[in-house]
């Protein structure tokens, strides 16, 4: 896995979910609600790139911040 890209696809879940102004403690809530077993502390290691995101988790942080995948993964081709 290239961590560059685990960290940009991290920061920008982080940058979505901050114009959400939702903390990290309520994106986890969210995602706990809807089935995915994930703790506040997995949500800020997912931000820094720390910790693999699952496809699960994808579909849901995606559903949750009313964002498309390519906000997600939106990285810059220099990091391939």
């Amino acid at each position: 896995m290239n961590k560059k890209i685990e960290a940009a696809v991290g920061n920008n879940i982080r940058i979505l979910r901050e114009q959400k102004k939702f903390t990290q403690e309520i994106l986890a809530a969210k995602l706990q609600v809807n089935g995915c077993d994930i703790t506040r502390s997995a949500v800020a290691k997912i931000e820094v790139g720390q910790r693999h995101l699952y496809p699960d988790e994808i579909i849901l942080i995606r559903k949750i911040l009313g964002v498309s995948y390519e906000d997600i993964f939106n990285v810059k081709e220099e990091l391939f």
